[in-house]
């Protein structure tokens, strides 16, 4: 399934019908007034998230969300037809922007949330509504009112706890396979992951978390380069971040500018996500040269006052202590 997780659409819900101008015609009744009937109201969108949907791929093809309109009114005072509201389903995490103005109309961060984003028209009164002693043969009567259009765009943030960072082949896809059921493609080349990946971690007995691995990052990544900062906007929501680095090939040796760099991308992207409690994880320490160049690395990052944990993806070694501690930062965020 292609990942889509931004779209821009067209909603309009539906006219109310219009009322009818009728005057009762019976045998016998040699006075028959007004008899015309109300429309009926038009169909409301409501969007609705769902777990079938995990992207926003269904929207990208149907651009054009249009509800029915509501039915007209008829003789004897009979109410046109109300139409059915269109229910539009999208993943948990969407945000409902205007296109036009940027403003934010909704959140759906819940399973089973509910937004009507376009009321249908009311519909029209009958004749029937009009009469006065005065005026007792009204031939007239009311449209229904026009329902709501917009142009909206949807925009998808991943729901996860922890949010994986790191260069490309830091080895963020093969951690995730390993400690979830997740199955991200993994290979020796840069941006494997070329959509973010969500996995689901079952650690001890502890409540489960959810990791969102997200695509590689490079330097530059805030002016367009690599694949830029697109998926940056699945970590705002997660508690914490999992910085994962790998020196065992060039141009990222050093352990220390690795992680200013990534830093630095996220800064530029959002100032925010730097507040973010961070934990930092040396890769691939199964590599001799690795596990050597590792013990200079550790004691520059103590000396910064931050603990750089080593493990190897590959072997499992160090990702236990790891997943400890993803879970104390959990707890103490949600008290």
């Amino acid at each position: 399934m292609k990942f889509v997780d931004e779209v821009k659409i067209y909603i309009k819900a539906g006219h109310g019908g219009r009322g009818c101008v009728s005057f009762r015609r019976e045998k016998f009744v040699p006075r028959g007034g007004p008899d015309g009937g109300d429309g009926g109201k038009g169909g409301d969108v409501i969007f609705r998230t769902a777990k079938s949907h995990h992207t926003l791929l269904d929207l990208k093809y149907q651009q054009h969300q249009i509800a029915k309109n509501g039915g007209h009114g008829s003789g004897n005072h009979r109410t046109g037809r109300s139409a059915e509201d269109l229910e539009v389903v999208v993943p948990v995490g969407t945000i409902i922007k205007n296109f036009e103005t940027g403003e934010v109309l909704a959140d759906l961060s819940k399973l089973g949330q509910t937004f009507i984003v376009a009321r249908g028209g009311i519909g029209g009164k009958g004749n029937a509504h009009f009469t006065t002693s005065t005026h007792q043969t009204p031939h007239f009567a009311q449209e229904g009112m026009e329902g709501e259009e917009f142009t909206l765009k949807l925009e998808l943030k991943l729901l996860a706890d922890v949010g994986i960072l790191g260069f490309p082949n830091a080895g963020k896809s093969t951690f995730i396979s390993r400690v979830s059921a997740a199955k991200p493609k993994i290979a020796d080349y840069p941006f494997t992951t070329l959509t973010p990946h969500l996995g689901v971690v079952k650690y001890s007995n502890s409540k489960s978390f959810v990791l969102a691995d997200i695509p590689g990052l490079i330097s530059g990544a805030h002016d367009g380069s690599g694949m830029g900062i697109q998926f940056l906007k699945h970590v705002e929501r997660t508690s914490l971040l999992l910085h994962i680095i790998d020196i065992s090939v060039e141009p990222n040796t050093d352990a220390w500018s690795n992680f200013t760099t990534i830093n630095e991308e996220l800064g530029h992207y959002n100032a925010e996500l730097l507040g973010k409690p961070q934990i930092v994880a040396l890769n691939k320490i199964d590599l001799p040269f690795v596990r050597e160049k590792a013990k200079k690395e550790v004691a520059l990052f103590k000396k910064k006052r931050i603990i750089l944990h080593l493990f190897s993806a590959v072997t499992g070694e160090g990702i236990q202590e790891i997943l400890k501690n993803i879970i104390t930062l959990l707890n103490q965020a949600k008290h």
